[in-house]
């Protein structure tokens, strides 16, 4: 049936013969209204092409039942695992999402931010881009007292929750199993130290080779983006190094597995040159000969835990002001890529 102007509910009363707040309640699912009517409700409504006002609901409640993300990438597995994780939370609570990527760049995560605020998002999770250097961008929400959780790559600040695990602790375990293999001069391949995760990681690896009383030269660390290029830039470092290194530790999967593969094109063997370990246990880290040890940690568990807290704080059940960060646990996972 062609429309000349949008169906309302008292389109569908009149063509049922029934009242506008019968309909309106059918449609809501209210319990009053018994099964057989509701289904005529659904389908007369399908049938003549009723479409619900969100807008209209919104501005009455004064939410719009929509959350925004900004992520670093969406091609990330661990991101799309968080992703995942905060969708299966935000469903359940009839929530949707506004998901958006700031492609590692602070001006599109800025602008993100912007087109998230004009949507008039009812509050939004992030994980920071590898370059930003300011969260100004945010004021806005905090101003308009829009809640903000930032996860993974964080930002510690008082009046937002951050949700992350211990990097510095997971590499300082990662660097200190290399070292138990007998490992003397470990390079590690690191990322931007703006972020947290990277900044941590770095720490780290230096401070389990100061506990074991190791020099730390800085031909052993090599910084890049930590993509597949820059595991191939890396290896062809390592091969230019007069002095090489007995074990590679990477912040991330990605830049070692191609680093590791890389390496075996160049001759060398794999752990018998070098070890190799890595970081956040990507589907990659399985695949690569010789599987690579890195450290696991909940991706899917993280977006959970970070929606449950935002949308609590939204139904004023929860304070997110109250508890500045969570913890998640890491676990090493060691496998063929450090045993000797």
């Amino acid at each position: 049936m062609k429309q000349d102007k949008e169906v309302t509910i008292y389109d569908i009363a009149d063509y049922l013969n029934i009242s506008a707040a019968t309909v309106s309640r059918g449609l809501k699912d209210h319990p009053t209204i018994n099964k057989k009517t509701k289904k005529k409700i659904l389908e007369a409504a399908q049938k003549l092409g009723y479409r619900s006002n969100a807008f209209a609901s919104n501005l009455r409640t004064k939410q719009s039942k929509t959350i925004g993300v900004i992520v670093p990438r969406l091609n990330s597995y661990f991101m799309s695992t968080v992703i995942a994780g905060i969708e299966s939370i935000a469903n359940e609570e009839g929530y949707q999402l506004i998901i958006s990527q700031s492609q590692e760049d602070e001006q599109k995560e800025a602008a993100n931010a912007i087109t998230l605020f004009n949507s008039r998002v009812d509050g939004i999770m992030v994980s920071l881009a590898a370059n930003t250097k300011t969260t100004d961008h945010f004021k806005p929400f905090l101003e308009k007292n829009i809640p903000i959780v930032y996860f993974d790559r964080v930002v510690e600040t008082p009046d937002s929750l951050t949700i992350s695990i211990d990097n510095y602790k997971a590499a300082f375990e990662v660097t200190q199993h290399l070292i138990d293999k007998g490992c003397k001069r470990i390079l590690h391949l690191g990322g931007n130290v703006n972020r947290n995760v990277y900044a941590d990681r770095l720490a780290g690896y230096k401070a389990a080779l100061k506990q074991a009383g190791l020099p730390t030269p800085d031909n052993l660390v090599f910084f890049s983006n930590l993509s597949e290029d820059a595991g191939v830039e890396a290896a062809n470092y390592i091969n230019n190094l007069k002095q090489k290194p007995d074990a590679v530790f990477s912040a991330n999967d990605t830049c070692a597995a191609y680093c590791m593969i890389r390496l075996k094109q160049l001759g060398y063997k794999i752990p018998g040159n070098f070890l190799f370990a890595g970081f956040n246990n990507d589907p990659i880290s399985k695949v690569v000969e010789p599987n690579l040890t890195t450290i696991a940690y909940p991706g899917y568990p993280m977006g959970q835990i970070a929606a449950t807290h935002l949308i609590n704080h939204l139904k004023g059940i929860a304070d997110i002001s109250s508890t500045n960060s969570v913890l998640l646990r890491h676990e090493l996972i060691v496998r063929a890529s450090t045993q000797k």
